[in-house]
């Protein structure tokens, strides 16, 4: 089917309400417009150069965690938490008490991310995947009454009620249906369609359906980077879209709308596209400067501790990639040194300009490793 011939379904009569019933995606898209064609191949190429970036950066690993961290407050504000970027690094204890249920949800959404990325080394990419994912997603925080893990058996809806909601989302007797048939179509080898096209496709299908009573929002953005490295788009998980979501929020649901009520696909996927990219190239702009900043750190501050300290502080300096915001109890864990060593090496570090104290106080501090982390936090435009 043409992509212009694409209709996306219609409101169906329910008791007091009409809920959307999207048409099955299961079926040949043929793209013709130049303007997709060309922006498929731009950010196809985008994808590959962060690949090659990706494979430049060493301790890559260790790194990850970081865009993990961003993606997590950045898809979880999109749903109105207020978490930062610093606070995901924090340990409970450290958070306000007000603040504590957002800072839940970012850590659940970060669980959940290592466990899927884990899993897809066993599993294939699947409404399975999706549910056990969910399940992490929502254990003990808000929400986790609403069928954890499972396909929802009640009507949902956007807005503040059912009778007032900006979006009613299918008749859950549909649901099971209209995600069998989104599963087949992210895996059918009988159909020609990119997988960025998929992707994109699926991820608009997925938010229309709503599958679950709550968490769709976030999960529906996880599976974005999981469908891309399940199929070697993304060697490593360093794409998330929801930061170019959440600073384009209005375009973004308006987008989706247009879809729904209009049909309007064609939009959605220049828009889902134009993501790709610039999201790619910001993270090819992280990976340079980290690649800068590393290399200066190891040739004007490591030398600068003796030789006998030469192994804490290159392993601490790693651990400062994968966990940028530190203290002296969990440095004393990670190199097994007494309060004193690890103090002092601190200490050292704050002084040479890579770590900064934010606390003010006398004990209990925390130290920021601010230049890198930074870098995460920058918009691009």
């Amino acid at each position: 089917m043409d992509l212009l011939a694409y209709q996306s379904g219609k409101y169906e009569a329910q008791y007091e309400y009409e809920s959307f019933a999207p048409t099955l995606i299961n079926h040949t898209w043929e793209i013709s417009d130049s303007e997709i064609i060309t922006l498929l191949g731009e950010a196809n190429r985008a994808l590959g150069e962060l690949n090659a970036y990706a494979r430049l950066v060493p301790d890559i690993d260790f790194i990850i965690r970081s865009y993990i961290a961003k993606e997590a407050t950045q898809s979880s504000r999109i749903e109105g938490t207020q978490t930062n970027i610093e606070d995901a690094f924090k340990a409970e204890a450290d958070i306000a008490p007000e603040a504590r249920d957002d800072w839940a949800e970012v850590q659940n959404y970060i669980r959940a991310i290592h466990y899927a990325v884990e899993q897809l080394q066993s599993l294939p990419f699947s409404n399975r995947l999706l549910r056990e994912t969910h399940n992490v997603l929502m254990e003990g925080v808000r929400g986790r009454n609403k069928q954890p893990g499972a396909f929802r058996q009640s009507q949902n809806w956007i807005g503040v009620s059912l009778k007032n909601a900006v979006f009613i989302p299918p008749h859950h007797e549909q649901v099971e249906t209209l995600m069998g048939d989104l599963e087949t179509f992210l895996h059918s080898s009988t159909i020609n369609v990119p997988p960025l096209i998929r992707i994109a496709i699926a991820h608009y299908q997925f938010e229309t359906i709503h599958p679950f009573l709550d968490g769709n929002g976030r999960l529906g953005r996880l599976m974005i980077s999981l469908y891309l490295a399940a199929n070697d788009l993304l060697e490593k998980p360093v794409l998330y879209l929801s930061d170019y979501f959440e600073r384009n929020k209005t375009a973004y649901i308006d987008h989706m709308m247009a879809v729904r009520d209009g049909s309007h696909m064609k939009n959605w996927l220049i828009f889902f596209l134009h993501g790709v990219v610039e999201t790619a190239r910001s993270a090819i702009h992280v990976s340079d400067h980290i690649l800068l900043m590393k290399t200066r750190i190891e040739q004007e501050v490591l030398p600068r501790f003796g030789t006998r300290r030469q192994d804490n502080a290159q392993t601490f300096m790693r651990y400062l990639y994968r966990v940028p915001i530190i203290d002296v109890k969990s440095t004393e864990r990670l190199l097994k040194v007494t309060p004193a060593t690890a103090n002092a090496l601190i200490k050292d570090f704050a002084e040479y300009g890579v770590l900064r104290e934010v606390t003010g106080n006398r004990r209990n501090r925390l130290y920021v490793f601010d230049e890198y982390l930074n870098l995460f936090k920058r918009k691009t435009t």
